[in-house]
């Protein structure tokens, strides 16, 4: 927003997708407001302001049209507004819980005990007001504001007519139908938007820069483009930027998905949300954090509920000519039978018009279609798929192809020895021994596979010298023999005559003292549920399969056979 001054503020237990465009809209008309976006997903409210309005009034102003809406809403400074779940919120939704089983346990027992009828009416007014009284106020303050059509009012009207006409059952049950309703739908938003949030935990929470006075642990925002940091083991990247020294493997998982982690060295770069692995590094930041990579996969996710759907564009229209529709058609209901039709009477028709404004009452229709694109926004984030907003997901129908990488996504990303091929002079168990100890000290997951198909620990304390070869593998001295463990490109650099191989996995070559040894083939796993997992997207109307690995030809070729895809393109 390009303006003198923003305002950010959270409206905590805002759980209404409708009210939320209701809150937008109100907003947008206030004077001195000039931009307004209002992020469902996480209770943001972003306000463009003009120089002369004060930021202290909009918030009055918020506070007020919020809660006209929902008046539970509490306005908060952005930098407040951090937890999606306060104990205000868990205690609002205790109260709304407790409310609706006491409503119902009074209705019950009007059935069950055989009371006078000042009793029954008692019970079923208590009843009432504990469903229907929320609702009662907020349509009667909508009323004073001139805010007339919308669902608290025809829920009223519908429900207070039935008791004015005796059915009192019904009227009651109406209301807490639709209470209960309204409760699993905020526990709805709530999970939807939980499993939301849980993808935020990219985000770094500091850096640690390097200044004349040493090392300081900051803030990934106060870092500047040019500015140098120092990445420890364990730690995430907290900005773009390329590496000045160091090397070390690093998990780029959370960014790309896959599971093997890549090796980085001087003048690699290297992104915001990676994990540095196993060594120390020092980078210089090419980025700041708002333009960096986790920065904008963030922001993208937070914003997707705010990238409205054809459908649910259409249906917030519709909601506006819908309902005084329905309730001029009940009122006709209510006053011409009575008028035209012989024997017919107001009271049998009120009731009937009473009836046609419950069920055609807009609320399930105008919430229903945004919550089901947050719903399903939500969902697929808690299994790791990102989708941009509702306008995407919609476009999903008209999907014809899909494009999968292949470690991690169509196999396990868990790598096993399935082949130990020794030379005449040594045993295969030896082999797979002086690789395990050469590889003892790595937490790559190819060395994790070679230790787990050893089967016991190493003897770490044999390694007399360690060195790794980026883009080659290791070379080690053990129990005085130096030993060379990796590639087809680290043989030939060490110009050691190895083996042809033709095999689908990753091999592993090895040599003692110069002399080759032989290989070990890694193969991963195709997951277990993947082949039904592309049967079922064959079945809703995808017509061509393909996959992506930086994987050999013969390894890709394998996978894709065994997976029957339309395609694949490898290395």
């Amino acid at each position: 927003m390009s303006t003198a001054l923003k305002k950010e503020l959270t409206l905590e237990n805002l759980n209404c997708a409708n009210c939320a465009a209701a809150i937008e809209a109100g907003v947008k008309e206030l004077p001195g407001v000039t931009e307004v976006s209002l992020n469902f997903t996480t209770r943001r409210l972003v306000v463009a302001l003009e120089d002369e309005y004060a930021s202290s009034e909009v918030a009055k102003d918020i506070t007020r049209i919020a809660q006209q809406h929902e008046p539970d809403i509490k306005v908060l400074d952005q930098e407040q507004g951090h937890s999606f779940y306060s104990t205000w919120g868990q205690t609002i939704n205790f109260i709304k819980a407790s409310q609706i089983i006491l409503s119902a346990l009074l209705l019950t027992t009007t059935f069950v005990f055989d009371f006078s009828p000042n009793v029954n009416i008692t019970l079923y007014i208590i009843s009432y007001l504990l469903a229907g009284a929320p609702m009662l106020i907020k349509a009667g303050k909508n009323l004073l504001q001139g805010q007339v059509f919308d669902e608290n009012f025809l829920m009223s009207l519908a429900t207070v007519g039935a008791l004015a006409i005796q059915q009192f059952t019904e009227g009651i049950a109406v209301m807490l139908f639709y209470q209960i309703g309204e409760f699993f739908q905020d526990m709805a938003v709530n999970k939807s938007r939980k499993s939301i949030t849980d993808l935020m935990n990219i985000r770094p929470d500091y850096a640690n820069i390097q200044t004349p006075g040493g090392v300081e642990k900051v803030s990934p925002e106060e870092v500047r483009i040019g500015d140098i940091l120092l990445v420890k083991p364990g730690e995430k990247i907290p900005l773009d930027g390329i590496v000045i020294s160091g090397q070390s493997m690093v998990d780029t998982s959370a960014l790309t998905g896959e599971s093997m982690p890549r090796s980085v060295q001087s003048s690699d770069e290297v992104l915001s949300g990676f994990i540095n692995k196993n060594g120390l590094i020092s980078l210089k930041v090419t980025r700041e954090f708002n333009q960096s990579t986790v920065a904008k996969i963030l922001e993208m996710v937070e914003n997707a509920s705010s990238k409205k759907a054809p459908t649910e564009n259409f249906i917030t229209k519709f909601a506006g000519y819908y309902t005084p529709i329905v309730v001029g058609a009940a009122a006709l209901l209510a006053v011409i039978p009575p008028l035209v039709i012989t024997g017919a009477t107001f009271s049998q028709w009120l009731y009937r018009a009473l009836i046609f404004l419950v069920i055609s009452c807009p609320c399930a229709l105008v919430i229903s279609i945004p919550l089901s694109f947050f719903a399903g926004i939500g969902a697929a984030s808690r299994n790791g798929i990102l989708v941009k907003g509702g306008n995407y997901l919609e476009a999903l129908n008209n999907v014809d192809t899909i494009v999968f990488d292949k470690t991690g996504t169509l196999t396990r990303g868990i790598f096993k020895v399935s082949q130990i091929n020794n030379e005449d002079w040594l045993t295969g168990d030896e082999l797979l021994e002086y690789a395990a100890i050469a590889e003892g000290n790595s937490n790559h997951p190819v060395a994790i596979s070679i230790i787990e198909a050893f089967g016991k620990e190493p003897l770490r304390h044999d390694i007399e010298a360690y060195e790794e070869l980026a883009g080659y593998g290791i070379k080690a001295i053990i129990r005085g023999k130096e030993i060379f463990l990796g590639n087809d490109k680290l043989m030939d650099k060490e110009n050691i005559s190895r083996r042809n191989t033709n095999t689908t996995g990753t091999v592993i070559h090895a040599a003692i003292d110069n002399k080759y040894a032989g290989y070990l083939v890694i193969e991963d796993e195709v997951k277990e549920d993947s082949p039904q997992a592309l049967q079922d997207l064959k079945q809703l109307g995808v017509k061509r399969i393909s996959m992506l690995t930086g994987d050999s030809r013969s390894a890709g070729a394998k996978i894709a056979e065994l997976l029957e895809l339309d395609e694949f393109y490898t290395e």
